[in-house]
């Protein structure tokens, strides 16, 4: 009975260590798989014209109620929004980020606590400009129209349709990628392969911005000037036997 045992004991553990040596063997190739190659990363860049501009814009009324505070902020909004509108400004270009009601407070020292002395309404929108060259008249228009109520945040620029522009980086990333893979095999004395793995990174465009610090005799100048979009790719080339 115990060589019985012995024996049940010893097949089992010849089995445990089949199954074992083989998924090991396995995991062995796939990561061998995976990592055979050369690995290089490419980057293109294309300097672009911008053709949109972005401005963020809006009002600020404080007062010593809440209802009065909204009143003043209602009106002159109605008013940026109007002279948006008359310069050209599409209404579905025009989209509100922020609005808040605020407390305005300031410390009692006698009293040794916060006293409320008013409330504070800030509305904020952006406004896509697609007459670029107009930003600067709209800009001096929204503030005409605001008065001191009048907010503007800062403006940025982009591209409308950087479809082609992606196009070209990407050609620009992938014949870098092959430059560098070239040099590599040089250097390590092999022979390249054609690519077993390509992968796209994130597009970074980078948007010009520039602030507007208030009134100034019209028209304000404003210079979308150039932008830079980058593109990555990560490439794996096979080696050559």
């Amino acid at each position: 009975m115990k060589k019985y045992w012995l024996a049940t004991i010893g097949l089992v553990l010849v089995l445990a260590a089949v199954s074992f040596s083989g998924c090991s063997t396995i995991g062995t190739i796939d990561l061998k798989s995976q990592q055979e190659g050369i690995w290089v990363n490419g980057e293109g860049k294309v300097t672009v014209t911008p053709d949109i501009a972005t401005l963020s814009l809006g009002v600020e009324a404080q007062a010593a109620t809440v209802a009065e505070a909204q009143s003043q902020a209602a009106e002159a909004m109605n008013m940026v929004i109007d002279a948006l509108t008359d310069n050209g400004v599409d209404e579905k270009d025009i989209q509100t980020q922020y609005f808040s009601i605020d407390r305005v407070t300031r410390w009692d020292r006698e009293r040794e606590e916060e006293i409320v002395v008013g409330y504070r309404v800030t509305n904020t929108v952006t406004a896509k400009i697609r007459e670029i060259d107009r930003a600067g008249a709209i800009i001096d228009a929204v503030a005409a129209a605001g008065r001191d109520l009048t907010r503007i945040n800062g403006i940025s620029f982009s591209v409308d349709d950087p479809s082609a522009y992606y196009d070209e980086a990407r050609q620009e990333a992938m014949a870098d990628a092959r430059a560098k893979a070239e040099q590599l095999a040089e250097l390590a004395e092999v022979e390249l392969g054609k690519p077993t793995y390509i992968s796209e990174g994130t597009i970074y465009p980078v948007y010009q911005r520039s602030m507007y610090e208030g009134a100034a005799p019209a028209p304000t100048p404003i210079s979308p000037g150039e932008m830079e979009l980058t593109l990555s790719v990560q490439v794996v080339y096979a080696i050559l036997d």
